[in-house]
This record gives structure tokens, C-alpha cells and sequence, in this order.
């Protein structure tokens, strides 16, 4: 059927499937870097307590069939593995069949991290890669062109992602629709980068523009995406470069890359597509049984998208086959932290500063004000993430809070290895540790100068009491 290939979008889907590559790679190896102190036996949300009350229809997870942190490891250090081999384009050397189970393994090992993930796999991008990573099985290598109905379903996430988020913004924060919400953004947003500082004091005139940009980027261009080229094109590049403007403002994981990368897949590259047979029958029927199921799925969250009642970033199957997406419905005007302390000392008075007290410095988070925030994006790191949530309310800490006090009472290698800086040495853990909520604000100008400090703050009250290990507790 000559209507069901695209060859003009060859070198699309190349730039695509490499790039997609790439995304998956970063994903897995944060993964295997950090799960022992989150999610192994002996994490703060133990994967095999969660697996004992969650059934594997509600989540399905190769870890229904067994658990170890051992296989855990097996299962992130292969995504590594499989994804370096896509970005090296093995897919290509094999045939069509092997090339499809080639994209399917990291779609199937990350779909299997993520359902177990719990709090910490709690952010939209996991499932926009597991979405993106799904119809990339179908689009096919080197054997047939790409097929029109998966370059179609991209650009439908794509759109759903962007105009979704424009949507939660109208509906949400007044700050939005008054163009104001950049006068704060920069400031209290996650985790903010080594420019964040600098974007925070662009004159408020700029702010305003950035933001009716953004809104005519998310509310506008997205339909753009259906149109003909090179207008499509067009549309895909105003919004590749609205993502690496916020790529330069602060620290998304990989929300902007994986956006880029849809992006990617409508832009035409200009070039000579090879000469190949015509699809298989095969591979047209599996292509177009998957385009119809996706188009059934994506009934909820289009009705949610549309509902004044607009929820964002939600999954509404265990596969995570076609989810809604939003962010920053509501921006904060305040920075709060919770700044995490341990003490060698007994503590004795009730205000507890006879005390001498030693901050945990984290890799992203603010917590010196003098420590210039650095660029991890599109590595996540997660437990940096929650304590922001953490301190928005102490709600969002849940149970992994305490359970991370735990592990700091017993220096726990693999939590400290989350960290930036542990101020204590190995064999000598705190006898007590506290949490205190602090404001954290930038400096201006002249402070920088004065003092080198990129944040001033001020301490607003306790988060957690001196704590300290019970009687009888495990030892590190």
C-alpha cells in the first residue's frame, strides 16, 4: 500500500529512533545508580513490600515473578546495554522482525522499573518515554519506510503533551493568564540550574514575553503539527526551541529531551531516501491493529484534557500505552527547603543548639547558599526532586522521609552515595539527625558580589525533631 509509508521522513525516523536511544539510556542508567538506596530490599520503599500488597494486574513488573536486588541491577545495567546498542544502530543490521523485539526489550524492562517505582517514579516523563518508547517498536528500520500512522501518533502525543500543559496553565494559576508567573518560576521551581539565577533577574517586561510565548507555543503551534510542509516543520522547531530555552533555565530530567525528541519526528529532514520494498502484509496489519488501539485509549485523556476539571501527568492503563500530561498548573511564589542535619553530640536542651550540628549537602537541591547550582538535566535525580516536594508539604514526604532519616542514622553507603557531601565520616555516623525548614530566596547583584551567595535564607521552623536511632535498631 503506497499510502501507508512515508520515505521523505527517512532520516527523521533515524534522527528519532538514535535520539529516543539516547533518552532511554539516561533513563536506565539512573536507574541502576540509585535504586538500592529508593526502591532495593533494603530501600526506603522496599520494591518487595510493594510488590507483596499490589497485584501484577494493577503493575505489571517482571519483579512479579521474583525480586532481587540483583535482578534489579540486571534488568537497569541490560536497558544500558540494549539502549547503547540502538544508539549505535543495531536495529538496522537485523531483520524487521529482530529490529521490532529489539525496541520492544527497554519499552518492556522500563515499563516493569516504573511500575514498581512507587513515589519515586511518580513524575510524567517516565510515562512520555514508556508512551514515546511503545509506538517506536512500530516504526520500523532500514528493511521499510516509515509508516505514516506511527509518524501520526507521535505528533498526537507531542500535541497532547504541549497543549496540555498550555491548557493546565489557563486553567490554573492566575499568574498565567496575567503573564506574571516567571516573576517567581525561576526561583522556586524544582531544581533550578547554574542559569536559573541569572534568568530570575531578567527585567520583568522579558518575563512577560516569555510567558506569552510559551502560550502561544503550547495553545497554538501544537495544531501546526497536522498541517502540510513545511509548516509542520516549522511548528516542530519553534518548539524544539522553546524546550532548550528551558533546557538553559533549570533541571527537568529529561522532560525537555524527551519533548525534543517527538519534535524530532516531524521535522523533514532534507535528503534522498534509499529504495526499498514495500512493507510487509505482516507488519501493515500489526502497524494498523496498534494505530486503532491507541486511538480507543486515547478517549480518557482527551476527555480530561478538555474537562475543566483537568488533571495532569496520569496514566490510565498499567501499560502506560497513552497517558495526559501538564505541568506547573500552580507556580509558587516562596522557596521553601528542608535542610537535613546530624549531630556526634548528645542533645540535651529542648531548642537543641547546644548541639554541634552539620548539614547533608544534596547534588541539585539548594542547601549551602554559597554552592552554585549545577546542570543535571537530563539525569534525575529523585530523591533531590521529592525533598522539593517534601518541603511544598510535609505530606508529600509520606514514609520515605523517615525512612531516610534511618539510613542517614546508620550511614548507609548507598543513600550517601545520593548525596553530594555526608559530614560524617564512614565510621562514624550522627548519634541524632533533625530536618528544619528554611526560605531560600536569590540574592541580588550586589549580595553576589559581596558574598559570592546565590541564595539567601531564612529559617522558618522545624521539620523533624532531633532523631535518633531506637533501641535495638540494625546496625549499618
Amino acid at each position: 500500500m503506497g499510502w501507508f509509508t512515508a520515505p521523505e521522513y527517512w532520516l527523521s525516523r533515524l534522527v528519532f529512533q538514535r535520539a529516543l536511544a539516547v533518552v532511554y539510556l539516561v533513563a536506565f542508567l539512573t536507574a541502576a545508580l540509585q535504586f538500592r538506596a529508593l526502591l532495593g530490599e533494603r530501600g526506603m520503599l522496599p520494591i518487595p513490600r510493594f510488590l507483596q500488597r499490589v497485584p501484577f494486574t494493577r503493575a505489571p513488573s517482571l519483579f512479579h515473578l521474583r525480586y532481587s536486588d540483583r535482578l534489579f541491577a540486571v534488568v537497569a545495567w541490560a536497558g544500558c546495554a540494549v539502549s547503547a546498542a540502538l544508539v549505535a544502530g543495531a536495529d538496522s543490521l537485523v531483520p524487521l522482525w529482530a529490529g521490532m523485539l529489539l525496541w520492544l526489550v527497554p519499552w518492556a524492562l522500563y515499563l516493569s522499573i516504573v511500575n514498581v517505582g512507587q513515589t519515586w517514579y511518580g513524575f510524567g516523563w517516565e510515562s512520555l518515554l514508556l508512551e514515546t518508547g511503545f509506538l517506536a517498536v512500530f516504526l520500523g528500520n532500514d528493511e521499510v519506510a516509515p509508516p505514516v500512522v506511527v509518524l501520526f501518533l507521535l505528533r498526537w502525543i507531542l500535541f497532547r503533551v504541549e497543549f496540555g500543559a498550555g491548557l493546565i496553565k489557563l486553567r490554573g494559576d492566575a499568574c498565567w493568564r496575567k503573564l506574571t508567573c516567571l516573576h517567581y518560576h525561576h526561583e522556586t521551581q524544582p531544581m533550578p540550574g547554574p542559569l536559573s539565577w541569572f534568568f530570575h533577574h531578567l527585567p520583568g517586561p522579558l518575563h512577560k514575553a516569555e510567558v506569552a510565548a510559551n502560550h502561544v507555543t503550547q495553545l497554538i503551534v501544537p495544531f501546526l503539527l497536522f498541517t502540510p510542509q513545511p509548516i509542520a516543520t516549522a511548528g516542530a522547531a519553534l518548539m524544539i526551541v522553546t524546550q532548550l530555552w528551558l533546557v538553559l533555565s533549570g533541571n527537568f530530567a529529561w522532560l525537555n529531551w524527551i519533548t525534543i525528541v517527538l519534535a524530532l519526528s516531524a521535522v523533514r529532514f532534507p535528503g534522498n531516501a534509499p529504495s526499498v520494498p514495500a512493507a510487509p502484509l505482516w507488519y501493515e496489519v500489526v502497524v494498523l491493529a496498534v494505530a486503532v488501539l491507541v486511538v480507543f485509549l486515547s478517549y480518557r485523556p482527551v476527555v480530561n484534557m478538555v474537562s475543566r476539571r483537568q488533571v495532569m501527568n496520569r496514566s490510565f492503563d498499567p501499560l502506560h500505552l497513552v497517558n495526559t500530561y501538564g505541568a506547573f498548573g500552580s507556580v509558587s511564589r516562596v522557596r521553601y527547603e528542608v535542610v537535613v542535619e546530624g549531630t556526634l553530640d548528645e542533645v540535651r536542651d529542648e531548642d537543641h543548639e547546644d548541639a554541634e550540628w552539620r548539614e547533608y549537602e544534596f547534588r541539585g537541591k539548594p542547601g549551602d547558599p554559597r554552592h552554585w547550582p549545577r546542570q543535571f538535566a537530563p539525569y534525575h535525580l529523585r530523591l533531590d526532586w521529592m525533598m522539593w516536594f517534601a518541603a511544598l508539604s510535609p505530606a508529600y514526604a509520606g514514609v520515605w522521609f523517615g525512612a531516610l532519616v534511618e539510613r542517614l542514622l546508620e550511614n548507609d553507603r548507598d543513600t550517601l552515595r545520593l548525596l553530594r557531601r555526608s559530614p560524617f565520616p564512614p565510621d562514624e555516623p550522627p548519634r541524632y539527625v533533625r530536618a528544619r525548614l528554611f526560605r531560600y530566596h536569590y540574592t541580588t547583584w550586589r549580595q553576589l558580589r559581596a558574598t559570592g551567595a546565590c541564595w539567601d535564607r531564612t529559617y522558618v521552623r522545624d521539620f523533624l525533631p532531633p532523631t535518633r536511632l531506637a533501641a535495638g535498631a540494625r546496625e549499618p
